[in-house]
């Protein structure tokens, strides 16, 4: 479980981060992270919301991938900007994948937001 510091929990802030983030994308994942200027931070702490549609599975399958992928980002945050926010967005492929999966594939859309646009 996310604290609830980090969760990104109304639509509003879903849809501002998938329409003005950056784009990154896997076999298992989607993910859009949109960065606050600096100038613009009040809040350091990052924030993470999740998408996981019908169309990964049934509410047993997408509760499992969400657990597996909030772990994963968990671990992740320190490396994420303070103040930005993150939409993670599991494909059907997620449904399959091993942890490890996920993991690899979360961890290469995250490295990619580091290189330069």
């Amino acid at each position: 479980m996310l604290p609830a510091t980090h969760r990104l929990v109304d639509g509003a802030s879903f849809r501002d981060v998938t329409r003005r983030g950056r784009r990154a994308s896997s076999h298992t994942v989607v993910t859009h992270l949109l960065v606050v200027p600096d100038a613009e931070v009040s809040v350091v702490a990052v924030k993470v919301g999740f998408v996981v549609s019908k169309a990964v599975g049934g509410s047993v399958v997408r509760g499992r991938v969400k657990r597996r992928l909030r772990h994963v980002v968990r671990t992740e945050l320190p490396h994420l900007p303070p103040g930005s926010s993150l939409v993670v967005r599991a494909l059907p492929a997620s449904a399959e994948a091993s942890s490890a999966r996920l993991r690899r594939d979360l961890v290469s859309c995250l490295a990619r937001y580091r290189s330069p646009a």
